[in-house]
């Protein structure tokens, strides 16, 4: 028996999750194939980063946008996303100060609310931290972290309230193309029809794209985090913060501190990798970089480490658009950062599969293409992960 819908979205972590929400709201008939569980791949490792600061106005402006969600989860999508405020910091670094003068200037002129504050503003925020080797950073008060999984979960659970199929431990084996058009897929649970097919797999996007002949520059990226359980004397829980002079993000939850690096991320593994555990030496890094920001950590201890893999792209930028046969459409590569854009990405991919053109964000710097044509991305600053 062949299932028939209007829209096929290979990938239910929380980029296929948030597609499936735009269209079901817009009375499309719409099926999810997960090849394992909603949020088991990048979502349920993701870090759960809520910020605006990017170097390119087309993230900024995705981020802007995604944060009324986070911030009206229960009005705009209903559930439980697990938004935190922690407040935001973005420490450059003396050799990043320009370019964070000229992310601040552009994302005011969006309306996001971010300013410049000095060294001593830091540490009167965290007076845990050391601050000796910056003198400015961007601070977004009104931002902080969610929770990946719950927010992947909500939007499934509000797709499939308005219609949205999901079928879970469901493997796609081939993608069918007649014409010069897709037409469905072929899997372990059966046939299904459909002229439009996304795909939204993640760290899986590679062998999707393959499936219609795309050859496009695709990886597979692993990034290992842990958990610290912070000492007493640090008290309050401190913002969470992307630390460039450590290449080094950082942020609260309860009790803990989860810490995750800009280098030392692998490209190219088997995304069915050991994602359970961190790689060799990762903790003795992580916790090394941390004490550097927060010295009192020495008198932390460690909770918990592991790994998780996402798509890569070579300017670290997603692919969002179509590419390949007609009705194949690509929400994939998001290299890492693509948890906090989700809910905007999932309305703009949805406004350029049913009108052609995505209104609330001009997304078509993302178009897949640009690989093609040599118009890679390049922000204010140089490529994060190493």
């Amino acid at each position: 028996m062949t299932h028939t819908t209007d829209v096929l979205i290979i990938g239910g972590g929380v980029q296929g999750a948030s597609l499936a929400f735009a269209l079901a709201q817009r009375g499309v008939q719409v099926t999810v194939l997960e090849k394992s569980f909603v949020g088991a791949g990048a979502t349920g490792r993701s870090s759960g980063l809520v910020r605006m600061h990017y170097d390119t106005e087309v993230a900024a402006r995705l981020a802007w946008a995604s944060f009324h969600y986070f911030r009206n989860w229960q009005e705009m999508v209903g559930g439980e996303c697990g938004f935190t405020r922690t407040g935001f910091l973005q420490i450059g670094g003396v050799e990043r100060e320009e370019a964070l003068k000229a992310n601040v200037a552009m994302h005011q002129r969006i309306g996001i609310a971010t300013f410049l504050i000095t060294a001593d503003d830091v540490k009167r925020l965290a007076p845990s931290f050391a601050t000796d080797d910056f003198t400015l950073a961007a601070y977004e008060p009104e931002s902080g972290y969610a929770m990946p999984s719950d927010t992947a979960n909500a939007l499934m659970t509000a797709a499939r309230g308005r219609g949205a199929r999901l079928v879970q431990s469901c493997t796609v084996s081939a993608i069918h193309v007649t014409g010069g058009k897709v037409r469905g897929v072929s899997s372990n649970q059966g046939e299904f029809a459909a002229p439009v097919v996304v795909n939204a797999a993640g760290a899986w996007a590679q062998p999707v794209n393959q499936m219609v002949g795309l050859d496009l520059p695709l990886t597979t990226w692993r990034h290992d985090t842990m958990f610290v359980v912070r000492p007493p004397e640090i008290g309050l829980p401190h913002p969470t913060v992307i630390d460039y002079a450590n290449e080094m993000y950082f942020r609260p939850e309860g009790g803990l501190t989860l810490v995750g690096l800009e280098d030392g991320n692998p490209l190219g593994e088997a995304p069915e990798g050991g994602a359970g555990h961190a790689l060799p030496g990762f903790v003795e890094r992580a916790i090394e970089r941390i004490c550097r920001r927060i010295p009192a950590m020495e008198r932390g201890h460690l909770q918990s480490a592991h790994g998780g893999y996402d798509g890569i792209t070579p300017d670290q930028h997603p692919m969002l658009g179509a590419a390949g046969p007609e009705g194949f459409y690509l929400d994939c590569g998001h290299s890492g950062t693509g948890f906090k854009t989700a809910p905007a990405i999932g309305l703009c991919m949805a406004e350029l599969i049913l009108d052609g053109v995505a209104r609330t964000v001009d997304i078509s710097p993302y178009a897949p293409d640009r690989f093609t044509e040599g118009k890679l991305i390049k922000g204010n600053y140089e490529n994060i992960w190493r």
